[in-house]
């Protein structure tokens, strides 16, 4: 990609949207265009439009959604549902109309059949029914996919799609009530700590398997795609491991160092018991991921600590 390049990092301020900024940053790019969710609200075609016709950007990389784990997923699915598709409709049809030359969509793992073989292959979309807890999101996020292909036949855009597996890091979300599991454990276990709490509640048996990348990771990997990636067929991102998150558990409590016992509140779904994804596709092309789980905790947790006074929720 050229330098000279403009590029619009649409949520730029979230986990993601953050970390792909400061990637591009230290590869030297500095021709951002961003806006705030309350400069800009994606979910407004018009607004969108106009933003889009003024700013012209050469790249757009389209990592604003709304995100939330299986509580929030479960409690606000028209929300999840409605939010997700105003964006990527708005965001995909402007770029169109104002010739952006490279569009990189950001969907999720959840996109794929809750009873998948595994790893999952990008192959398996749409090939059985999905997770229940979060299918609104799911959905949302296939038209996403669908809208890249349809614009890319019809219009001969260049709109790339890739599926991050669970990912976790700097700029996280830690409300107890929509974070996803990692955050939120991250956060009971330093609390119970903090307080000489003596247990940890974790939702659901801690039987169901789970991948996670750290979102630098993530980063490093969408660069690579934006330079080296122009099919129309989703790409998976992930680390190609997993482990159960009662392990998960174990671990953030090793890491925080503390002692809390670990009690499971089974009457709480479990959700999807394993998505691990294959990521042989992107290995091919030459990336695979660099950061250990124990090592992006250790410093996820250190950015907690050194962030608590200013992450989204007053702690």
């Amino acid at each position: 990609m050229n330098k000279e390049y403009k590029i619009y990092i649409a949520g730029h301020r979230g986990m993601v949207g953050s970390a792909i900024k400061r990637k591009l940053e230290k590869e030297g790019y500095k021709k951002f265009i961003t806006a705030t969710s309350q400069e800009l609200d994606l979910r407004n075609q018009a607004s969108v439009n106009d933003f889009f016709a003024k700013e012209k950007p050469t790249i757009v990389i389209l990592a604003a959604a709304k995100v939330g784990g299986i509580h929030a997923n479960n409690t606000y699915k028209a929300d999840f549902i409605y939010d997700n598709l105003l964006i990527e409709i708005n965001c995909i049809h402007a770029a169109y109309e104002n010739q952006v030359k490279k569009l990189l969509y950001l969907g999720s793992s959840c996109i794929y059949p809750k009873a998948c073989p595994q790893p999952i292959k990008e192959e398996y979309l749409l090939t059985g029914p999905l997770e229940e807890t979060n299918k609104p999101y799911a959905i949302a996020k296939i038209a996403g996919i669908s809208l890249c292909q349809s614009y890319n036949e019809q219009h001969g855009t260049n709109f790339i799609s890739a599926m991050p597996t669970n990912l976790y890091g700097p700029n996280d979300n830690y409300d107890l009530k929509n974070s996803h599991v990692l955050p939120a454990l991250l956060r009971k276990f330093h609390e119970a700590k903090e307080q000489g709490i003596s247990s940890v509640e974790m939702w659901g048996s801690g039987k169901p398997k789970r991948e996670f990348l750290h979102v630098d990771d993530l980063a490093d990997a969408c660069y690579f795609l934006l330079q080296n990636y122009d099919s129309s067929e989703p790409i998976n991102i992930g680390c190609g491991e997993d482990l159960s998150i009662g392990e998960l558990a174990e671990l953030i409590n090793e890491i925080v160092g503390g002692q809390a016992e670990i009690k499971n509140d089974t009457s709480k779904p479990d959700g999807t018991l394993r998505k691990l994804l294959s990521v042989d596709k992107l290995k091919q092309l030459g990336w695979k991921a660099s950061i250990g789980l124990r090592e992006g905790i250790e410093n996820t947790y250190k950015d907690f600590l050194k962030n608590r006074a200013t992450i989204k929720e007053e702690l």
